[in-house]
């Protein structure tokens, strides 16, 4: 027990850092960060599946138990004012996560939260957050829509105020798919960003959709990490 709480571990795939946020409306800033272990979902594209695909990878390997403390240790060892929490899929295991942010705040970092928008936030995460970078997945994702749209997720998401919509396209014909879930959750800002695990395949995806996006009242990201370093890991 610390300070009258009860410590509770997080499984933890990897921190690391300082590196550059590269994607979304923080891209290019100095960030740590904390990659959490497992998730609900299993998209077809996805690039950090070692954190929940018992089929390819030994997650368990993969796998570090860390008490919050000592996640909150190794973050504050990295300097760099930003924190993004990402996953797998880290609001799985956000019963661990409020005192984690909330000991970040109180040492001067901001905190952003990477989430696929398919599990409600509760209202701690909420207060304590800086951001929540939400990605709803598309059927591009090879995922059923019951599984990957939680309307009151994304309820509370857009009511909470700190939440952007980032959304992984393939091909043009995403958009549409896009333009739907923002008229029926009233989704704002979005921001569009092209599948990619080269340089090549993120440029040329985000210029085949930019004009579309900028015409639609859109943002759109890069990935920055990918355009600087490739496909490596921990970057």
């Amino acid at each position: 027990m610390t300070g009258g709480r009860v410590a509770k571990d997080l499984l933890v795939s990897e921190i690391f850092g300082p590196t550059y946020q590269g994607e979304g409306p923080s891209i290019g800033q100095r960030a740590v960060f904390l990659r959490l272990s497992r998730c609900q979902l299993n998209c077809s594209f996805c690039d950090t599946s070692y954190t929940w695909d018992t089929r390819r990878y030994d997650v368990a390997a993969e796998t570090r138990r860390m008490s919050q403390s000592q996640v909150v240790e190794e973050l504050m060892a990295r300097p760099a004012a930003l924190v993004v929490i990402t996953g797998g899929e880290p609001l799985l295991q956000q019963d661990r996560l409020t005192w984690v942010i909330d000991v970040c705040r109180a040492r001067r970092r901001r905190v952003e939260i990477e989430t696929n928008g398919a599990v409600l936030p509760s209202q701690g995460v909420r207060g304590a957050a800086h951001r929540f970078n939400v990605s709803p997945k598309l059927a591009n994702s090879g995922i059923p829509a019951e599984r990957r749209i939680n309307p009151e997720a994304l309820r509370t998401f857009v009511r909470s105020g700190k939440a952007v919509f980032k959304f992984v396209v393939q091909t043009p014909g995403d958009l549409e798919e896009i333009a739907k879930l923002e008229a029926e959750h009233d989704l704002a800002p979005i921001w569009v960003m092209p599948l990619g695990t080269t340089a090549d395949q993120v440029l040329d995806g985000a210029r085949a959709v930019a004009d579309d996006a900028l015409a639609r009242g859109w943002n759109l990201t890069t990935r920055l990490h990918v355009l600087l370093w490739g496909d490596v890991r921990g970057r």
